[in-house]
């Protein structure tokens, strides 16, 4: 989903890094549904993309059940 939102504004992931003000590696990872974000890092994605509290979960559960896959 937060790459659905990333290419819907235009971004590409090393901008996104750098916006977010992690390394490029750590916000693939996020891009790519491999990991959950620190808090304060989904705090920023939630305010850039404006999520609901519907996506938020819907995302969260997307990547816990990568996880456990």
């Amino acid at each position: 989903m937060i790459r659905e939102k990333r290419n819907q504004f235009g971004y590409t992931q090393e901008e996104m890094a750098n916006m977010l003000e992690i390394s490029l590696r750590q916000y693939v990872r996020i891009d790519k549904e491999l990991c959950l974000p620190r808090t304060d890092i989904l705090d920023k994605l939630i305010s850039m993309f404006n999520l609901s509290n519907e996506e938020i979960g819907i995302y969260v559960k997307t990547v816990l059940y990568k996880k456990i896959s």
